[in-house]
């Protein structure tokens, strides 16, 4: 009984789309850190231009405001340009990073929509639950991963940094506009060594992230079967259902066996009801058919009800084999059967 509560088992399609609707899906925060990063980069450069034509636009409007007496229209006047040319540099770079954190997660999970995460669920603020929360191995794991990206993220970015730093005092010296090159490329630089250093972290934390979704999704050989037995009923409800649509289909078959003509037999172990009705029927159609104890009860039937039982071995295995029930027999029988028929109508005559 232990061995089946264990987690043994690999999650059903069903439990993996139950989790999907409760909010439950694998995310990788890094993987969606270097989509969002490498999208804003991208987009910074696309809109170099732009945000530097604003800041020129703020540049000149600064540099005209020489000389003049400061009141508060004037106060209100740099507050509202400032405004209008820092947002419009800000808020095109803001919406492309805006969405490019939705595609990341529509890259990883597709789209999803649940209000479940939001419903209250008081056994979060269970304070034994969430002390074995606290010190989980999956903690442990994100302390660390934390740690080690901090940590090589800062110390490579560092790098970077002073060395570029060492260039100012060259840098002072250009032009504004030269100045401005110089920042977007050193920026660029160290975006791409960011990326490169987040692109390395991503995919292993997306290896980690699924590891543990698809474990902690993982299934005891009795939920399992629970499962089953939920999605496709209980075996034994379900074995009593056939028998009893075997118990009515060979009601209905026996009702049909007094409508035959003739009934070929084996003659003890195979019988085989065939009827032809002219005008009703384009070839002969077997009505019945069984072997042992339903070959017993179908030769008892047309017994009592004045049916014709001829004994022909071979064709009565050969119809029973080839033949469904409640169809017409193939052309390969036809001429047996025929000449069974025609004896038939034959004693038929006489009687």
């Amino acid at each position: 009984m232990a061995d089946d509560q264990e987690k043994t088992e690999e999650p059903s399609e069903k439990k993996i789309n139950d989790a999907r609707l409760e909010g439950n899906v694998p995310k990788s925060q890094d993987m969606s850190g270097l989509f969002t990063l490498f999208v804003a980069i991208l987009g910074f450069l696309l809109l170099f231009d732009f945000i530097v034509d604003h800041y020129f636009n703020l540049y000149r409007y600064y540099s005209s405001l020489y000389g003049r007496p400061i009141d508060n229209e004037l106060v209100f006047e740099i507050g509202l340009i400032s405004l209008r040319e820092i947002l419009l540099m800000v808020i095109p770079l803001a919406l492309v990073v805006a969405i490019a954190g939705v595609g990341a997660g529509l890259a990883q999970f597709g789209f999803l929509f649940t209000t479940k995460p939001l419903m209250p669920d008081f056994k979060k603020i269970d304070p034994i639950k969430g002390m074995k929360n606290l010190v989980s191995m999956k903690k442990v794991i994100e302390g660390v991963k934390i740690t080690l990206k901090a940590s090589v993220t800062l110390g490579i970015g560092f790098v970077f940094f002073f060395y570029f730093i060492q260039e100012l005092p060259t840098v002072t010296a250009f032009p504004l506009h030269d100045q401005l090159i110089w920042l977007r490329d050193k920026t660029l630089i160290l975006a791409l060594v960011m990326l490169l250093i987040t692109f390395i972290f991503a995919i292993g934390d997306i290896i980690i992230v699924r590891k543990q979704y698809f474990d902690g999704l993982k299934m005891s050989k009795q939920e399992v079967k629970d499962e089953m037995k939920n999605m496709d009923g209980d075996p034994l409800i379900k074995g009593k259902i056939r028998q009893k649509q075997m118990e009515m289909s060979k009601k209905r078959m026996m009702a049909e066996v007094p409508t035959a003509d003739v009934v070929i037999t084996n003659p003890t172990h195979y019988a085989v009801a065939i009827r032809y009705k002219e005008g009703q029927d384009n070839a002969p159609v077997v009505v019945a058919k069984g072997i042992n104890e339903v070959a017993l009860k179908i030769k008892k039937i047309a017994r009592e009800n004045e049916v014709h039982i001829v004994q022909n071995p071979p064709l009565a295995r050969s119809i029973y084999a080839e033949v469904d029930l409640d169809a017409p027999i193939s052309e390969a029988l036809f001429q047996a059967v025929a000449e069974v028929l025609a004896y038939v109508y034959k004693m038929d005559k006489k009687r």
